[in-house]
């Protein structure tokens, strides 16, 4: 019997910690590979480095953690902020980002930098990462949306000649894989709608940010994608790069091309999983990738909050809880011990 699990983060546990107490359910009788998979802004980082073989270090600077790690031609960087909040952060910048990756290129100059573009709550459409990078305006480009109005000048191109022949490619969660930036459905629009921003503090806002991306790349400014993150797809699409998301990162890798064909059974799981959030994107792209090769996918999680209903009509066959939901508000919290347990019990199930 063969078994693929691929699991998002379980309470403490990574994907691949996750993933390899969940496999000790079916060994040693089954063939069992554990496939590291995350979601931007959550497990990705560290899923990716245990699928490519990268250490990785973190550091706190001007307030953010920086997180960064490269091996084999290939480097990963994430910078994560204090938080969300709601509406338009005029003056946050994408900087930090921009420098963590100029700082990679200038020390290791890997072929190929996968950026998590999910942990900066920014609206600048990337303008602090090229800043970063080295670009110049006739007015600042690392000190938030609120200080590109009036942009009239833009030189691109020492962004451009510093990255050389390394590419970039953004990491999103999926939702946002095809966000515009600008207009009735832009970032503006969504982020002043949900705060009651005042429509001509909004146009002002939208219009700023358009001036700034036709002079980076017009022919990005409208792209699919290019408002994820605050913008900053647009600053990788411009700058050459592509985008992605975690989890197709981790299917199109050659553990996942060698694990899933002529697999017998698709093992995910999340630290709750509920009618809200379904999981995640893991789940979503776990249950998908089971049906291409018409496998039954099950799913183990901390908490189960959702009817079998809704749960089978995302490709998830079965849902296993590893503590019984009691509350409103479920944590999903799971100690190593239980997750083993669960995966046992379950195993007695899904063996043959």
């Amino acid at each position: 019997m063969r078994i693929v699990v691929a699991t998002d983060s379980i309470s403490a546990l990574s994907s691949r910690q996750a993933g390899e107490v969940i496999a000790s359910g079916w060994l040693p009788g089954a063939d069992v590979s554990v496939l590291p998979i995350g979601d931007a802004g959550a497990g990705f980082v560290s899923a990716y480095a245990d699928l490519a073989g990268i250490t990785t270090a973190s550091r706190v600077s001007s307030g953010v953690i920086v997180t960064t790690g490269t091996a084999s031609g290939a480097g990963v960087v994430q910078v994560l902020g204090s938080g969300r909040g709601v509406g338009i952060p005029y003056q946050e910048s994408s900087r930090p980002i921009g420098e963590a990756v100029a700082a990679m290129v200038e020390n290791q100059a890997p072929q190929r930098i996968l950026l998590d573009l999910a942990g900066l709550w920014i609206h600048d459409a990337g303008a602090g990462l090229l800043a970063a990078l080295g670009a110049i305006g006739d007015r600042p480009l690392d000190q938030g949306v609120e200080a590109l109005d009036g942009l009239t000048q833009l030189d691109f191109a020492p962004a451009r000649a510093l990255l050389g022949a390394t590419e970039l490619v953004g990491v999103v969660p999926v939702a946002q894989l095809d966000r515009p930036l600008l207009g009735l459905r832009g970032i503006t629009a969504r982020a002043g709608q949900e705060a009651n921003v005042e429509p001509p503090l909004m146009l002002q806002t939208d219009a700023a940010l358009e001036a700034f991306a036709r002079l980076a790349s017009a022919s990005h400014a409208d792209a699919a994608g290019a408002g994820a993150c605050g913008g900053l797809g647009f600053a990788v699409l411009a700058l050459g790069g592509r985008l992605s998301t975690g989890p197709d990162i981790a299917l199109t890798s050659a553990e996942a091309k060698s694990a899933l064909p002529g697999v017998d059974l698709v093992v995910t799981g999340c630290s709750v999983f509920d009618f809200a959030s379904r999981g995640g994107g893991v789940v979503a792209a776990m249950a998908e990738a089971a049906s291409t090769v018409l496998s039954p996918c099950i799913l183990i999680a901390g908490e189960v909050v959702i009817g079998s209903r809704e749960m089978r009509t995302m490709g998830i066959e079965a849902a296993y809880a590893v503590r019984e939901s009691v509350l409103d508000d479920p944590r999903g919290t799971v100690q190593e011990d239980e997750l083993a347990a669960t995966a046992r019990r379950v195993a007695r199930s899904w063996t043959w």
